[in-house]
């Protein structure tokens, strides 16, 4: 599970934004150099990631705004969501690219093919998206509740999706 501090800076009925500052993952990290979230980290310092995480057994009345909560998410879930974004876009231009030289000659039908390809899969991915908006397996869960009156455990063994 990782997992990560933040505030709550939203309530909804089934759902919580929390804002987070991304800190923990880069600067333990060897690539940072070479890593592309790592630019964006220096690039945008301190910018504030807001995150929608699913109210699994809670009530939104159990949450305050400016409560701090840590969330978690599990490994599978961001490994998975990882290579589906990465590779996904990449599969559908080399098979669009592919499909497209088949029939047409020449490096603008197979480049059109491949910017039609990559497109397609970024379009697969939004529906993805929002097919899986509300899926429990894909989504942070909060662990635990740091109001004014101290910390809170908040049971995550509820869940069929916890570790």
């Amino acid at each position: 599970m990782i997992t990560e501090s933040g505030r709550v800076v939203g309530i909804d009925a089934d759902a919580l934004w929390v804002e987070t500052i991304q800190r923990s993952t880069c600067n333990s990290c060897s690539a940072q150099k070479g890593c592309g979230q790592g630019l964006m980290n220096k690039a945008f310092a301190g910018r504030r990631n807001q995150l929608r995480v699913m109210l699994q057994n809670q009530s939104p009345d159990d949450f305050q705004l400016d409560d701090q909560v840590d969330i978690g998410i599990p490994e599978r879930a961001l490994v998975g969501g990882a290579l589906l974004v990465y590779l996904l876009p990449l599969a559908t231009m080399l098979i669009a690219m592919t499909g497209v030289s088949y029939f047409f000659d020449g490096d603008v039908a197979a480049a059109t093919g491949a910017l039609f390809g990559f497109f397609g899969g970024l379009g697969v991915l939004r529906v993805h998206a929002q097919w899986n908006r509300n899926n429990p397996a894909y989504q942070p869960i909060i662990l635990m509740k740091t109001a004014s009156s101290g910390a809170q455990a908040v049971s995550v063994f509820n869940s069929p999706h916890s570790v």
